[in-house]
């Protein structure tokens, strides 16, 4: 008696593995996911970063405002004298003094402030302090706009 081996014609029975194809699309939700935890966090600290930095304030290249009307001026010179006009006037009196010099036009008179460059910082941020807090709306500081280092000159 021959036993007869496995079926002869050669099919094999069972599953056949399918073959791998190689993945041509990228999967982009993950870098999405990254993408936006970063700009969150970005968010949050790019506010802090500016805290408390060193700055040098340059000399300005601002070109001149045109004006219809005169401004009235007021001049700090270096000791911190003020003046309205060429008439020097004291701290207490500024804002009546400005206030006659704006005439009829008032509190929206353009009111233009000099300040020496080696006046003290201080001397500059009251006066203007001190108007905008009498109701003056329209305060320009007038800088150098010559870009050159300032002379040592008297005056």
């Amino acid at each position: 008696m021959a036993l007869a081996g496995g079926g002869g014609g050669g099919h094999v029975r069972g599953r056949r593995r399918a073959r791998k194809r190689p993945l041509s699309e990228i999967n982009v939700t993950p870098l999405v996911d990254v993408m936006l935890v970063l700009l969150i966090i970005f968010m949050i600290s790019a506010p802090l970063l500016n805290v408390a930095v060193p700055v040098e304030l340059p000399k300005t290249d601002a070109s001149a405002v045109d004006s219809s009307d005169d401004p009235v001026v007021i001049s700090i010179k270096r000791d911190g004298a003020i003046y309205v006009g060429e008439s020097e006037v004291s701290f207490d009196r500024l804002v009546l003094t400005v206030a006659q010099a704006a005439g009829s036009d008032g509190r929206e008179k353009a009111v233009s402030v000099r300040g020496d460059g080696r006046a003290p910082y201080q001397a500059v941020a009251r006066v203007m302090a001190r108007l905008s807090s009498a109701g003056f709306t329209k305060l320009n500081l007038i800088t150098d706009t010559a870009g050159g280092a300032p002379t040592d000159v008297e005056g």
